[in-house]
């Protein structure tokens, strides 16, 4: 069992190894990289990234074209935490990165203005350094901001997604134990008991607000977007997610831990299901059966849930279903 000084000391190497790579230069990457990152070390990105073996190939492959494409690259996180699962003792954090696009990046033009890209994030961290790495980057919204539209208009509200409405996401310094396990049962009660412990599509209100505040504020992914309420998050994501898709299996996770008010936890992938209804991000059933990788963060407030960041790798779920996004994303570059 890992100490809280074990979480602390894994915060401090994450927290070095996002400053020195922000601040690295191109010829630099590698070696930033390479001094955090274990030999072993693997990278778990998002589509079109997916899975890189080593650090040089992810400087290679990842951070040396997005510092090209965006020189004024800086990071905003809204949350940063840490705890174990099964033995591992991970660093998790949410939020922006920022830069002015300056240079081509995935096949876009530059526009010479500033983007924001979300990003969730998680690292395993052993006495050796960085071992594993899951983070997915919500390339939808990005597109969004340059008028690229690859999906049909979100049912909740597109938005720059704030952080917490406590403003107390950083939790830089070690918390209260009593408090981290209670928001860790909250969670697992209401994934484990609550969503996957019922199969019908329209989940009482009742039941939801056992585990969510009636105010609660649900922060999707672009694509799906932001919504308010238990009501708002049952008309724009939960009733149409599950009318969509049937055989469901969620809650397999690489990762899930609390640090104080804060629960988080990351699948790889998190949710199985088969494609079988009709209307879901406006594709057609097409009875596929498709894994999806996924990130949630939630702030509990008193006995109920009140905020909750959610990625999901959609570009990678339309790709199993058939559809490439970023096909579409050239096709209308061209037009």
């Amino acid at each position: 069992m890992q100490s809280r000084a074990d979480y602390q000391a894994a915060k401090q190497t994450v927290l070095e190894f996002h400053r020195d790579l922000l601040a690295a230069s191109d010829p630099e990457l590698a070696a930033v990289n390479g001094r955090f990152c274990t030999p072993e070390f693997v990278w778990n990105g998002s589509f079109p990234f997916n899975r890189l073996d080593g650090s040089d190939a992810v400087a290679a492959n990842f951070w040396q074209p997005l510092k090209r494409a965006f020189p004024d690259l800086e990071r905003r996180d809204d949350i940063f935490m840490a705890g174990q699962f099964e033995g591992g003792t991970f660093v998790a954090s949410t939020g922006h990165l920022l830069g002015t696009f300056m240079r081509d990046w995935l096949d876009v033009p530059p526009t010479g203005k500033p983007k924001f890209l979300r990003y969730g994030e998680f690292h395993r961290v052993t006495d050796s350094g960085i071992a594993e790495t899951f983070v997915i980057y919500d390339l939808i919204g990005f597109f969004r901001q340059l008028g690229l539209e690859l999906m049909p208009a979100s049912l909740g509200l597109e938005i720059l997604t704030p952080g917490p409405a406590t403003q107390d996401g950083l939790l830089i310094d070690s918390q209260d134990p009593a408090e981290s396990q209670r928001s860790l049962q909250l969670v697992e009660d209401m994934i484990y008991v609550g969503l996957t412990g019922h199969d019908e599509a329209d989940l009482p209100v009742d039941l939801l607000g056992k585990w969510w505040h009636p105010d609660m504020m649900w922060y999707g992914p672009s694509g799906i977007g932001t919504t308010r309420g238990i009501t708002g998050f049952k008309k724009n994501h939960q009733i149409p997610m599950r009318m969509g898709l049937s055989e469901r299996d969620a809650g397999h996770h690489k990762a899930r831990f609390a640090e104080g008010s804060f629960t988080c936890s990351v699948g790889w992938p998190s949710y199985y299901a088969k494609h079988t209804g009709s209307g879901w991000m406006g594709l057609p059933p097409t009875g596929k059966a498709i894994g999806m990788r996924v990130m949630d963060w939630w702030r509990r407030d008193g006995d109920l849930l009140r905020e909750n960041w959610v990625f999901i790798d959609l570009v990678d779920t339309f790709n199993q279903l058939g559809y490439d996004m970023l096909a579409r994303m050239r096709e209308l570059l061209r037009a």
